[in-house]
């Protein structure tokens, strides 16, 4: 079964959380710069004009399709990187993927998904 996560995380932390997922095989994502809030609602900004409500702040969207046994891998990878313990750090959705299919390949399932040295493959060098 394939899965997708769908992680928006702060933009400050973009390359540690590429370089975490990186770390462990993971080849292949895509990334959306989007603006929203979650239950901070925005921040407060002071200036000389007084007090203003900032409501949809930059954010990063990182969108990653993989096998469900990479998952929790996957998800403690961004969590441990992307975290600052403050408000706004983000949010992880994951879902079902029906299907995937390769345009180049014609590729369908997990073999659509798979790079060479990624994940999937660094686990079954492991172990052989």
């Amino acid at each position: 079964m394939l899965k997708k996560i769908e992680a928006i995380i702060r933009e400050d932390k973009v390359n540690d959380v590429r370089e975490a997922l990186k770390k462990i095989g993971i080849v292949g994502m895509n990334m959306i710069e989007i603006r929203g809030h979650g239950r901070q609602g925005g921040i407060k900004l002071v200036g000389r004009a007084g007090t203003y409500q900032i409501d949809m702040l930059t954010k990063i969207q990182l969108n990653i399709v993989l096998s469900e046994q990479n998952l929790e891998d996957t998800i403690e990878a961004i969590l441990d990187s992307a975290g600052t313990g403050e408000p706004g750090d983000g949010i992880i959705f994951v879902y079902p993927v029906d299907e995937v299919i390769r345009v180049r390949t014609r590729e369908r399932g997990q073999e659509a998904v798979m790079y060479p040295g990624d994940i999937d493959e660094r686990k079954k060098k492991g172990s052989a």
